[in-house]
């Protein structure tokens, strides 16, 4: 009686990859299609909501027009205030996390832990709790007090993330600083920031994008139209031009560019900073 004989397992292991690249396609799918969406209707901007082709049959630019006539300025507004929330926040974090790492402090794992606690308050508390605080500082519709609070956003996340990674840090390099004649800050400046490049390129993109979604702070933190960030302005922007979702659309691609450009172009320091402080 002839033996059987298995089937071979490269056809298996082929099936297994193209099954799960056709899921990964299908979850892309569907994730990215509300941004085709969005684009799609800024491109048709005379038809309403309801009428919209599943495909632009021309290139109307009209909306993208009419957004950047409406919203150009708001969209300043956010850049100026985001690039400012990431200044303070690395600025900020960055001593933070070197001193938890290094400086062996009692407590240190309960502060961390605190710091994460803080990411769990929800952004209304706080801005209810800073508006107050704002009026008596004079810190209401001002650019600079919208930085510092969009910094805060950022701020625990940073510490952790820069800590994580100064930690893995080896002391032999931080200690040839010092016996060379550098002092505490000579060798965070010129030696810990330097190797820690990709945290800190991860923790201030993840500080922009904070910054430049935020939208609570922004609602609560301002009474006037001198201080208007992007969300805020396509928030108005709807109920005033609901009528016009072409260029309520169109408003909202401009938006996400930013953000998206940025994701590309730091996409490698993201996975070299989030990845490490893992490894020792």
């Amino acid at each position: 009686m002839a033996a059987h004989t298995p089937a071979p397992a490269a056809p298996r292991a082929r099936g297994r990859r193209l099954g799960s690249t056709v899921a990964g396609l299908l979850v892309l799918g569907v994730m990215l299609f509300p941004l085709y969406w969005m684009l799609n209707t800024a491109l048709q901007p005379e038809a309403g909501l309801l009428q919209v082709g599943p495909v632009p049959t021309g290139l109307d630019l009209s909306g993208f027009s009419k957004a950047l006539a409406d919203q150009g300025g708001n969209l300043l507004t956010s850049l100026v205030v985001s690039l400012g929330a990431v200044a303070v926040c690395l600025a900020v974090s960055a001593p933070a996390a070197y001193g938890l790492a290094r400086f062996g402090l009692r407590g240190t794992r309960a502060i961390v832990f605190g710091t994460l606690i803080t990411q769990m308050v929800p952004g209304i508390v706080i801005a209810n709790a800073l508006y107050t605080s704002y009026v008596d500082l004079g810190l209401v519709n001002s650019h600079f007090g919208l930085m510092l609070a969009d910094a805060s956003l950022g701020i625990p996340f940073s510490i952790v993330l820069m800590r994580a990674f100064m930690v893995s840090i080896p002391g032999e390099v931080v200690e040839a600083a010092q016996i060379d004649g550098a002092g505490p800050v000579r060798t965070f400046v010129r030696v810990v920031l330097p190797m820690s490049r990709n945290a800190l390129i991860t923790s201030g993109l993840f500080a922009f994008l904070f910054s430049w979604s935020d939208f609570m702070f922004a609602l609560t933190l301002n009474t006037t139209d001198d201080v208007k960030p992007i969300t805020l302005g396509i928030y108005q922007y709807i109920g005033a031009h609901v009528g016009d979702w072409g260029a309520v659309m169109a408003a909202s691609v401009l938006s996400a560019v930013p953000a998206a450009i940025l994701l590309v172009l730091a996409q490698k320091y993201i996975a070299a900073g989030i990845t490490g402080g893992s490894v020792k």
